[in-house]
């Protein structure tokens, strides 16, 4: 069998080395930048190039770049694709994606479906990717209304080669929702965090909280202002959230009202203990 995977940054070099060091497939990437695909070889994390004849011949193609990379690169390849290949993407948003991916491979006559792998770091490139990235790592599935189960289980048994030790259906819809509260808004708050004046002082001061909260600070503006723009509706509900949640806390504070700030801190522990017994 042989795998394409489109983008050979943090995600798709890590998807190349797993399935060209797990899997007996033959495994291709491709990347806008040559430095990328030089380094691949190099290290002899892939079989060669994907190239559009090589991607004629694939049985499954990955598409581990920007949503609206991942698009533009299926609609000029679609009619090379061959007949019953799988094409997954690997992007943070899937509405956008899959409502445009959907009729090309119903079109071309392969199947598409919408992935985004639970794993990840705060830094991209190729340099960063490693083959262990997704051990023991979730990978979300989309299919179209009424995939054929078989589809989705031999997609499920290729990732877990790759590492992955569960895979989630859901929808588009569902997984957007979802995404904009459990890791958009995770680096909207930890990148507004730091810009505190007291983050360029705080050496002697901090200890794992403040690395907790920090980590995702230093992102890749360019993916996460478009993964943002594409998810805008869900992203301003959680937003507006939170701004509405601290507003409290900062009420209780300015008023020292010491019963407020009890009932606050109290609900969120309890909020927190809820989750960790579901």
């Amino acid at each position: 069998m042989k795998i394409g995977i489109v983008g050979l940054g943090l995600i798709g070099g890590s998807l190349t080395k797993a399935f060209h060091t797990n899997t007996e497939n033959q495994v291709y990437g491709y990347d806008s930048d040559p430095l990328a695909i030089k380094l691949a070889n190099l290290t002899e994390s892939m079989d060669g190039e994907l190239n559009d004849q090589i991607l004629c011949e694939c049985d499954y193609v990955f598409l581990a770049v920007y949503p609206d990379a991942a698009i533009r690169y299926l609609s000029e390849h679609a009619s090379q694709i061959k007949k019953e290949a799988v094409v997954i993407d690997c992007c943070g948003v899937k509405r956008s994606v899959c409502d445009a991916c959907f009729p090309l491979a119903k079109e071309h006559g392969f199947h598409f479906l919408g992935g985004h792998p639970m794993a990840g770091t705060q830094f991209s490139g190729f340099k960063y990717s490693r083959e262990d990235l997704f051990q023991n790592a979730g990978m979300i599935l989309v299919p179209k209304p009424e995939e054929d189960i078989r589809l989705l289980e031999a997609a499920k048994n290729l990732l877990k080669k790759a590492g992955f030790s569960s895979v989630t259906i859901t929808t588009a819809e569902k997984h957007d929702e979802m995404i904009a509260y459990t890791s958009q808004l995770a680096h909207i708050v930890s990148n507004a965090y730091v810009k505190s004046p007291n983050a360029q002082i705080h050496k002697g001061f901090s200890a794992g909280s403040y690395k907790d909260l920090t980590r995702v600070a230093k992102l890749n503006e360019f993916m996460w202002a478009e993964l943002f723009m594409a998810n805008s509706d869900n992203l301003i509900n959680e937003v507006d959230f939170i701004i509405e949640s601290l507003t409290k806390y900062s009420t209780a504070l300015k008023n020292k009202d010491i019963v407020s700030m009890l009932a606050l801190l109290r609900e969120g522990r309890e909020c927190k203990e809820r989750e960790e017994h579901k």
